[in-house]
């Protein structure tokens, strides 16, 4: 039904049309399946790729959710603006049980959106038939005279949607006529309940943000229910999978009980929750860096280094930061701290050892180690979030180049930056 109508729509609306189909071969009839999505789309005259994928790599997941995770990865790899599932009422209500049933939250709850990610990593997903019962589905697709073709696996009830599906619905309609319609409905209320949470939860993250972290006193001042709130939206912000209840406690128990000069150091999922000073930290796994790293840098606005999980931003200004005069002098490269490195920030005070300069500005002591240093030859001339040589400092008028560091890991989708500049 939506391949037929959105091939009617396409010429009027000016929109181009492509078709997917992904071959999981699980199923015997796979290849018929092909064939059958291939005659259907000569037939609207819209483009098809089909696509075998591999659910080897997914199995530890479990059948279902392995064929889910293989499909969701082809889909991430279109070139498109949009990706449009036909997803209808009942299949909400089914979602909304099971996530009941798994003690889900209200994120959970809300089931699928008629517009949203849908677990992909960049493209949008629109669900147009959501609010569509099967019923009127199937009753448009004969009076079109469209085929379709049934999974046989649908009829099985070993998978957990499947019972749902064929045992609970069907025995809780005879007793609540419109139990999908109502369930549904409770859906489309829990997304608006969560998007209210998320929304308070990335306030209260903002009141609490201490640099690149977050104030421990502050999000403890919150309270349990809004602290964890506040961390959910967090790991959101941070595109995570959402943590555990259990791991979620454990958290909040260590920021809550721990005594204020401690450190926490609490894995969840793809990040890593650490404390230092008082601040709440979270990293996301970074690349492999060579200790012996030594990337030239020839003058580009920006040098990418993802071994170290981000990007060096070289800006151009005029009496301030780095005397491009002066960088001429010597090839310079970007390396990390080997121990004994010495720099001074202000002619009025003496040089200092860099492991000290790190302490007093508060750099966390698990990035100290992949912080990006920028030297000329051999001489340490700046530390992003640290300052330049005074000896390598533009003068007024003469042209220089502020250096920045900015964080940008891609499984947390947050890049803040840190100066090397500290003049104002």
């Amino acid at each position: 039904m939506l391949l037929a109508i959105l091939a009617e729509l396409a010429p009027k609306e000016r929109f181009a049309l492509h078709a997917l189909h992904v071959n999981h071969g699980i199923s015997p009839n796979a290849g018929h399946w092909s064939e059958f999505c291939s005659a259907l789309c000569e037939r609207f005259q819209v483009p098809l790729s089909i696509e075998a994928v591999q659910i080897a790599p997914f199995r530890h997941l479990g059948l279902e959710a392995a064929a889910r995770a293989a499909r969701y990865a082809s889909f991430n790899r279109q070139a498109a603006d949009f990706l449009a599932l036909a997803q209808h009422r009942d299949d909400q209500a089914e979602t909304v049980l099971l996530q009941l049933l798994r003690g889900a939250g209200l994120p959970g709850l809300a089931g699928m959106a008629p517009l949203g990610t849908g677990g992909l990593a960049r493209i949008p997903v629109l669900r147009p038939l959501l609010g569509v019962p099967r019923s009127e589905i199937e009753a448009f697709a004969r009076l079109r005279g469209l085929q379709w073709i049934e999974d046989e696996s649908n009829a099985q009830t070993v998978a957990d949607r499947n019972f749902l599906r064929h045992r609970v619905l069907p025995a809780m309609e005879q007793r609540f006529p419109s139990a999908r319609e109502v369930i549904a409905r409770s859906a489309a209320h829990f997304a608006e309940a969560a998007e209210l949470l998320d929304t308070l939860g990335r306030m209260d993250l903002e009141r609490c943000a201490a640099g690149e972290g977050w104030l421990v006193s502050a999000l403890q001042a919150l309270g349990p229910a809004r602290g964890r709130n506040a961390l959910r939206a967090l790991c959101r912000s941070h595109g995570m999978a959402m943590p555990s209840t259990a791991r979620l406690n454990e958290l909040w128990r260590q920021l809550s009980c721990a005594r204020e000069d401690s450190r926490l150091s609490l894995r969840l999922g793809s990040g890593t929750f650490l404390r230092y000073r008082g601040t709440l930290y979270l990293e996301c796994e970074p690349g492999e860096a060579s200790p012996a790293l030594c990337a030239p840098w020839q003058g580009e606005e920006s040098l990418a280094l993802t071994g170290l999980g981000g990007i060096l931003n070289f800006k151009p200004e005029q009496g301030k930061g780095l005397s491009v005069e002066r960088l001429r002098s010597a090839p310079v490269s970007i390396r990390l701290r080997r121990g004994g490195e010495h720099l001074q920030t202000d002619a009025r005070r003496p040089r200092r050892t860099l492991k000290n300069l790190l302490q007093e500005h508060g750099v966390p002591p698990w990035r100290r180690s992949r912080l990006p240093l920028i030297y000329c030859g051999e001489t340490l001339v700046a530390v992003p979030g640290i300052g330049e040589d005074c000896a390598w400092h533009a003068r007024p008028g003469e042209h220089g180049v502020i250096v920045t560091w900015e964080r940008s890991h891609a499984s947390c989708g947050v890049a803040r930056p840190a100066t090397s500049s500290v003049r104002k």
